[in-house]
């Protein structure tokens, strides 16, 4: 895994020659060596069918290209980053909470109405959560951000799990979701937002959920 936590808030990534990195940004804070950073037109592993499903939903997230041989540390907006490592299994996040992922994984772009059909374009409009969604899927890590910490949670089949729609980060493995409307005593004392909805995600994998409602 090429990140290093220095706190919280902090990465630090080893890049060595042959190999390269994504990054969203501006979230270089300062690396030692021979790193070159470069504009990425092309939409990552993804290629430009990637990058232009994101546009035309109006959620690309502008990256860099890192390469060379050093480090860097990378961190942005002061939000909490986790790291994720994937073993060949795909991890789908929301664009603007990627922060700086390896080059080897392939990126993709996932219509979120494929899952649910019209409750995945109702959970687009109403939660604010991309009607496309970035897919990485291979060997590699991976850096998000988040507001106040991440824990992630078990999906296992038989035991779905229900997450406020602006707490979720990203999730990984075979997982379905859909939204479903819950109406609780928040609702009833006149404080419902996105209480109102939950998104259920049921199958195997798991779930990163983050310790606010807000939205990067």
């Amino acid at each position: 895994m090429p990140f290093r936590e220095i706190n919280s808030k902090m990465v630090e990534a080893t890049v060595i020659p042959g190999q390269r990195m994504f990054s969203q940004r501006g979230a270089m804070l300062a690396y030692r060596g021979d790193v070159t950073f470069t504009p990425n037109m092309a939409g990552g592993q993804g290629g430009v069918m990637s990058m232009i499903g994101r546009q035309v939903a109006g959620e690309a997230t502008p990256l860099m290209t890192v390469e060379g041989n050093g480090t860097v540390m990378f961190g942005h907006g002061g939000h909490h980053i986790q790291v994720i490592g994937l073993t060949g299994d795909t991890l789908y996040v929301e664009a603007d909470r990627l922060l700086a992922f390896d080059g080897t994984l392939e990126q993709g772009t996932m219509f979120m109405g494929s899952q649910g059909g019209v409750m995945g374009m109702v959970r687009g409009q109403v939660t604010g959560q991309g009607l496309f969604t970035t897919t990485l899927k291979g060997h590699g890590a991976v850096a998000v951000m988040a507001h106040g910490g991440v824990i992630e949670l078990p999906i296992s089949p038989g035991r779905p799990v229900h997450v406020d729609p602006q707490a979720y980060v990203a999730h990984h493995g075979d997982v379905r979701n859909k939204l479903s409307t819950a109406l609780g005593w928040r609702d009833m004392v006149g404080r419902g937002s996105g209480e109102a909805f939950q998104l259920e995600l049921s199958g195997s994998g798991a779930v990163y959920v983050q310790a606010s409602e807000e939205k990067l």
